[in-house]
């Protein structure tokens, strides 16, 4: 890829993210930091007892991520990957069950970043089968389900670039 095809691929991905709702940009930053182990989460995103013990939870859902992240199946064979897709659809609806993640675009958002390009053709079915799940409000596995779309359910292949830009915690300016 050129120079101005990863700056423009850049771009498009920080507007992407910049049209999540602040709620959900957070949730995507705190998340990074978990599961690439960036930052000590607790001391950057923990605001109450709540969010601490969400984020405690994280911390021990996101554990399995170290054992499949490279790992991720070819999806051209014919053996359907149970184990990896047990292991993410369980972390995908601990994330789902938080509502803090919206719909199909900030999920791929996130998890092309905590596992790599090489996910993407997984995503929609590991999205529809974590949201679909019983601990998904209903009015929320609609809304979920709602979001993907038809281009994105039957895309008939994905690209291979890796993500570019990873978003950070930034200190709020009037502390």
């Amino acid at each position: 890829m050129t120079v101005s095809g990863t700056t423009s691929l850049l771009i498009s991905e920080m507007r992407e993210f910049a049209s999540f709702k602040p709620c959900t940009q957070r949730f995507i930053r705190r998340s990074l930091d978990v599961g690439l182990g960036r930052s000590d989460a607790f001391r950057l995103w923990a605001r109450d007892a709540a969010e601490s013990a969400a984020i405690r939870r994280q911390y021990i859902a996101y554990q399995p991520l170290k054992k499949v992240r490279g790992t991720v199946p070819d999806p051209c064979e014919t053996a359907v990957p149970t184990a990896f897709l047990g292991t993410v659809v369980g972390i995908a609806a601990g994330d789902l069950a938080e509502e803090r993640i919206d719909g199909f675009p900030p999920f791929r958002f996130l998890y092309e970043r905590l596992l790599g390009a090489e996910v993407r053709p997984w995503l929609p079915s590991i999205f529809c089968a974590a949201a679909a799940l019983p601990q998904i409000d209903p009015r929320q596995r609609k809304r979920l389900l709602q979001s993907l779309s038809e281009a994105a359910a039957t895309a008939p292949a994905w690209s291979s670039a890796q993500p570019g830009f990873y978003p950070e915690f930034i200190e709020d300016a009037a502390a």
